[in-house]
């Protein structure tokens, strides 16, 4: 389909994608208790990538007139008609963000994501991105950079040797409607029980420090990344905060990558600005788009050119995150 007009008619409804679901030694099933997704039986699923275009792995919309197209068919063949007037000066082979739904049941690795300027020296892909949390457990947690005092010499001495360095890192408390951005070079980790909606570059390159000397699904222990992640980590991040309330009550995240915003929607409202798409995600209630309608953990695209653009809650409201591409 790609370089081929995809869109014969104006588009009435919003695009929802079938999502992959990548099984993960730290899932659970939460997904389908929370969220309402089909998950495969008995498996241990640790994420759900709503939004997707990688070489390996595409997101397809689910129904309607543009069914089984991939999201980089759309990406390459209606960029205009699908993202919008300014998608077209985004210099990127492929959709620039990964949208994702995360189950831990368990702490995951603690990792780090390279930065920008060691990225392709590494091999890999620059990655920043932010975490709303969607729900959590009693004493949920992350673990967000470097305690005070902890230095190279010292991390990279108990790492060598085996030990259990999650305490080097500074551990903070977290609850539903908190936001944590990870750059690149932030060394961190999601603490067990939490239901965490990323939104993040479009990248896949992650490296693992340290595992908990965990199995992986094969049984076996995972692969780590030690002498990336000590390139990789910025030893200056010492215990960097959560992402600050909004001050407009909306905007959870602003930066060159993405743009997040909260929404408690309780009357009709435009999913975004004219000629401009967005992702929505429902967090709670029902919103009804272009007669379509959608319930909790529902993810869709709105259209630049889509004919009703108007996000209508149901009668109880709605909570929902607004994903947009950068508005700069």
């Amino acid at each position: 389909m790609a370089g081929s007009p995809l869109i014969a008619t104006a588009l009435t409804t919003p695009l929802a994608f079938t999502p992959v679901f990548m099984e993960r030694v730290w899932g659970g099933r939460r997904l389908a208790e929370r969220f309402g997704k089909q998950l495969p039986p008995q498996a241990t699923i640790g994420e759900s990538w709503e939004l997707v275009d990688r070489s390996d792995t595409q997101s397809v919309v689910r129904d309607g007139p543009l069914t089984g197209a991939t999201l980089h068919e759309l990406w390459t063949a209606q960029r205009r008609e699908i993202f919008g007037e300014r998608a077209l000066a985004i210099d990127r082979p492929r959709f620039p963000l990964l949208i994702k739904l995360l189950d831990a049941c368990q702490t995951l690795s603690l990792q780090v994501h390279p930065p920008p300027e060691l990225a392709a020296e590494l091999g890999g892909e620059p990655k920043n991105e932010v975490w709303y949390i969607a729900d959590t457990a009693d004493g949920a947690h992350l673990y967000l950079g470097l305690r005070a005092g902890v230095t190279r010499a010292s991390f990279e001495q108990h790492l060598r040797a085996g030990d259990d360095v999650s305490a080097l890192l500074q551990r903070v408390t977290i609850r539903a409607g908190d936001a944590a951005f990870i750059p690149g070079g932030r060394v961190h980790a999601i603490g067990a029980g939490c239901l965490i909606v990323e939104v993040q570059q479009n990248s896949d390159t992650t490296y693992r420090a340290f595992d908990f000397n965990r199995a992986g699904l094969d049984g076996r222990p995972r692969e780590l990344h030690v002498e990336e992640s000590l390139r990789s980590i910025d030893w200056g991040d010492i215990e960097p905060a959560l992402e600050p309330a909004p001050t407009d009550g909306e905007t959870v995240i602003d930066n060159d990558d993405f743009v997040v915003r909260r929404w408690a929607l309780d009357a009709p409202r435009p999913a975004a600005p004219t000629g401009s798409c967005a992702v929505v995600c429902v967090l709670t209630g029902m919103v009804t788009c272009g007669g379509a309608g959608f319930g909790r953990g529902d993810f869709f695209l709105v259209p630049a050119e889509l004919s009703d653009r108007t996000l209508t809650p149901g009668d109880s409201g709605a909570e929902l995150l607004q994903i947009g591409l950068p508005q700069r």
